[in-house]
């Protein structure tokens, strides 16, 4: 199969049936050739501009590059398990696949801007992108100050990738039908991702607290434009009944949850050669997650002194940050975080199991579901 982005044609791999592993690394590589394609038409267009404007390119394509590729996964079986029962037009699968990529540009955007607002130093083994764009600074001899020149490089970095992400969305080769179904949950779930960072923010400065802030954060910040807007999107397109996207629901918002949350344990207990960054920037940051709710709940006098004197501090000393992960643990607060993924994991996958789609979509959002709450990364 090729598809035509462009004017460019590139080979877009078929994605066969799930067979564990396989099935998703298969759909991966399907992502890859999309975007790759994309971006290289990109990339001369920015160089026509202005070489200067290689760089920018290049970290939009670095952080786009790796990753799980879960919510593009999600659009496409979302899509995938529904079309059969749909009520339009089938779309073509390589159309399918590029407007599921474009999801990709959309976690890249926020990627970039929630590094800036948390002053995080790495992401998937790299520099940040304020970060790397300050060494430019210094490097190149240029004027002013290196870190002001690199937060404001990183923003408009993020604002051209969620630009590109409507542009490979548009030109992704759907009917206009087929693409103006898309555009209600696109502009949704983009709606609840700016939210869900300001909403995140608010948390960090004392607003929403609790338990139930926590969630709320991680529901709309990440959760849902992780599995249920994806499966939502996929739904749309193929025109699926009401019932269907009823039934993408209830995978979506458990599903979404246990994603991340798991997010949260590993941003804490995760092994940085393993997650690409450091299980200390969490901590150092003060986010506010879930964890560190139940922690505050728990905790006794010298706990609390403890979450006082070390969240949020960038400087504190390595045992300090030891001595906060053991607090975690002690409280039990990783351990209720562990039983609640648990539990809404099972939810979707109950969910998943009585859902009116195919059987092959079905096996695939079951496998997953696995993959999604079982990472290491």
């Amino acid at each position: 199969m090729t598809a035509v982005t462009q004017n460019h044609e590139v080979p877009v791999p078929t994605v066969a049936p799930p067979q564990g592993a396989a099935g998703l690394d298969r759909l991966r590589a399907a992502v890859a050739a999309a975007l790759g394609d994309f971006l290289d038409c990109q990339r001369v267009m920015l160089t026509e501009m202005d070489p200067a404007l290689a760089s920018v390119a290049d970290e939009v394509r670095a952080l786009a590059s790796g990753g799980k590729r879960l919510r593009p996964a999600f659009a496409y079986w979302g899509w995938r398990g529904a079309v059969a029962g749909g009520t339009q037009p089938a779309e073509s699968e390589a159309a399918v696949l590029r407007a599921a990529s474009a999801l990709e540009f959309v976690h890249a955007s926020a990627l970039v801007h929630d590094d800036v607002m948390d002053g995080a130093q790495t992401r998937r083994g790299r520099p940040t992108t304020h970060v790397g764009f300050a060494t430019r600074h210094g490097s190149g001899g240029l004027d002013g100050d290196a870190g002001a020149f690199g937060t404001g490089a990183a923003i408009l970095v993020g604002d051209l990738a969620l630009v590109w992400s409507d542009e490979m969305l548009g030109c992704a080769g759907l009917s206009e039908p087929a693409l103006a179904r898309a555009r209600g949950v696109w502009d949704t779930m983009r709606t609840e991702v700016m939210s869900g960072q300001y909403l995140d923010l608010l948390r960090a400065a004392g607003g929403l607290p609790g338990p139930e802030g926590a969630l709320r954060v991680a529901r709309y910040k990440s959760a849902g434009y992780t599995v249920q807007r994806p499966l939502h999107l996929g739904a749309a397109i193929a025109g699926a009944a009401p019932e269907v996207t009823e039934a993408y629901t209830a995978v979506g918002l458990p599903l979404g949850e246990a994603f991340q949350l798991r997010d949260d344990v590993l941003g804490v207990f995760g092994d940085p050669s393993v997650t690409g960054k450091s299980a200390d920037d969490d901590l150092r940051e003060g986010k506010r997650t879930l964890l560190v709710a139940l922690a505050e709940e728990r905790a006794d006098r010298a706990g609390r002194r403890v979450l006082a004197q070390v969240l949020g501090h960038p400087d504190a000393a390595p045992e300090e940050l030891d001595a906060l992960r053991r607090l975690i643990e002690a409280t039990g607060a990783r351990a209720r975080v562990e039983e609640r993924i648990a539990e809404r994991t099972a939810q979707a996958q109950a969910a998943i199991a009585g859902a009116p789609i195919a059987g092959d979509a079905r096996a695939a959002l079951e496998a997953l579901a696995v993959a999604a709450t079982t990472r290491a990364a």
